[in-house]
């Protein structure tokens, strides 16, 4: 796994010092206003005392029922905190602070919050995903053979899509191509909404950097950095590139993709405050669907036995049952590592990665893959071109929900230049190959957006109930590959109730999506 919050390769986001009025400011875009009254003079005083001699940590601090902002603003302070954001409507606030016992002091006013956690181990400095490898561009002599091939209706390099044929993607783009009513947020390292193949269906208006916990809408916020990821422009071309004789194709062609940047600079890490304003951002502007090809830095698991996970599994939930209750059906990658998410033991060697990880071993009924095995969010695993799940795919009986392409070198199609990942766009207006379930995610939000598009009065729930029930079943396989390229048994795969570990109740239908 290359990118540390990525489905696909790891790369780390730096969050950002934002000043509170700034911070305050820029949130009433979208989140009703905060009222942030000053401070009684016991408060200040008491804040003048707090330590502040450690590493500036970010937080989230989530309210009880009968909490206010305007008192945890109080609280923050006087524990030598600055409150960065509110979300009022699910009682959220993040906040920054270099006091060592920062979350201790909130904890300790139960009647006021319900968990209080730092969201990283590591000072805020100057992101990942789940991708597996690293990208290898087309090169100029297998475009050429690619549309060389092409047929009448397909796109120059559309005989190199497999994945496209594996899930009647194709087909279904005989029929319809989704409608620009559906916008599908792309919630990571930002896209490069200039390439050709997007640029026909970017919403810019629905568009932002959430890096820092506060959503920035300026111009050209939501493209990836100079030197950043490419990760998420390849996510945005799978989902929502153009049928404009040109590159490729889409999964949803005809339907909007808009870009949620939460990735930090120089490092891809996705920290939870970034997350939490990709899915708040997302609820206000009326996206209907979100990609998430990422797991929420530090903790590959967050264990809701330790005071500081337990905080970022609270805030998380609540902003992705909010963006369902506003109609937003998310749906997210299972992840590169192999594991088996069913299981009642799985070895965590990476966590935290920001600083130094220390192995654990951890149930993952308990500790939780973030935002993937959060109530309502619909968990996806890759497959290759042969059907077979991909040799890096995490997976689980009663996790996974579907399958889709995410590519697997192992498993080669035959395509003109027989490459067994997936082809997108790149920033720059190139194009490249990807493996990961970060690639297999953005098939099931294109299809979702088929259906959504076929469906408008669809709710999240019922989507993801269609998605599953036209799912083509997919029966636990003899032999798999490993990741040294060996067919070994599939002892792993187990079955229940019409679903099994390694394909959830299938790979999606785009075909029936549009029928």
């Amino acid at each position: 796994m290359a990118l540390s919050g990525s489905r696909t390769s790891g790369t780390h986001r730096r969050a950002l010092t934002v000043p509170v009025g700034l911070a305050l400011t820029a949130s009433l875009a979208f989140l009703p206003a905060v009222a942030a009254s000053a401070a009684p003079a016991d408060a200040v005083a008491t804040a003048r005392t707090a330590t502040a001699d450690g590493p500036k940590l970010s937080y989230v601090a989530n309210l009880t029922a009968y909490g206010t902002v305007e008192q945890a603003t109080k609280a923050v302070e006087a524990a030598g905190g600055t409150v960065v954001t509110a979300y009022e409507q699910i009682g959220v606030v993040v906040a920054h602070s270099q006091n060592p016992d920062f979350a201790k002091a909130l904890r300790a006013k139960r009647s006021l919050f319900v968990s209080v956690g730092a969201t990283r181990t590591a000072p805020l400095t100057p992101v990942q995903t789940t991708e597996e490898g690293s990208t290898q561009q087309l090169s100029a002599a297998d475009a050429a053979r690619s549309a060389a091939v092409a047929e009448a209706g397909q796109e120059p390099l559309e005989p190199n899509q497999w994945d496209l044929r594996a899930i009647k993607a194709d087909q279904a783009h005989q029929i319809n191509d989704g409608s620009q009513d559906v916008t599908v947020g792309v919630i990571d390292t930002g896209v490069d909404d200039t390439h050709p193949d997007l640029a026909p269906n970017f919403s810019r208006t629905q568009s932002a950097n959430c890096v820092g916990g506060v959503a920035d809408t300026s111009e050209g916020a939501w493209r990836p950095y100079a030197d950043g990821s490419d990760h998420g422009t390849h996510v945005a071309g799978t989902i929502a590139a153009a049928r404009n004789a040109q590159g490729i194709a889409g999964v949803a062609p005809g339907v909007k993709v808009a870009g949620i940047k939460v990735s930090e600079p120089g490092t891809s890490l996705f920290y939870t405050e970034a997350v939490v304003c990709g899915f708040m951002f997302a609820a206000e502007k009326g996206i209907e669907v979100t990609n998430n090809s990422y797991y929420v830095d530090p903790w590959l698991y967050n264990c809701k036995s330790d005071d500081d996970q337990k905080a970022l599994v609270e805030a998380l939930t609540r902003a992705t049952k909010y963006a369902e209750r506003k109609g937003v059906l998310s749906v997210a990658s299972a992840g590169n590592s192999n594991h088996d998410l069913g299981s009642h033991a799985i070895l965590d060697d990476s966590s935290p990665n920001d600083t130094t990880p220390v192995p654990r071993t951890i149930d993952p009924h308990e500790c939780l893959d973030l935002p993937t095995q959060l109530p309502g969010v619909v968990t996806v695993s890759a497959t290759g071109d042969q059907g077979l799940k991909s040799y890096y795919s995490s997976y689980g009986l009663g996790v996974v929900d579907v399958a889709a392409p995410g590519g697997d070198k192992w498993q080669v199609p035959a395509t003109p230049d027989a490459n067994g990942r997936v082809l997108s766009t790149l920033p720059g207006g190139g194009y490249g190959y990807k493996q990961g379930t970060s690639m297999a995610a953005p098939h099931v939000a294109g299809v979702a957006a088929l259906l959504k598009s076929a469906h408008p009065t669809a709710t999240p729930s019922q989507l993801q109930s269609m998605l599953k029930a036209q799912a083509t079943k997919a029966t636990c396989p003899e032999k798999v590959y490993d990741n040294t390229g060996n067919l070994i048994d599939a002892t792993t795969c187990r079955t229940k109730w019409g679903q099994t570990g390694y394909y959830g109740y299938g790979v999606v239908d785009a075909l029936k999506a549009v029928k």
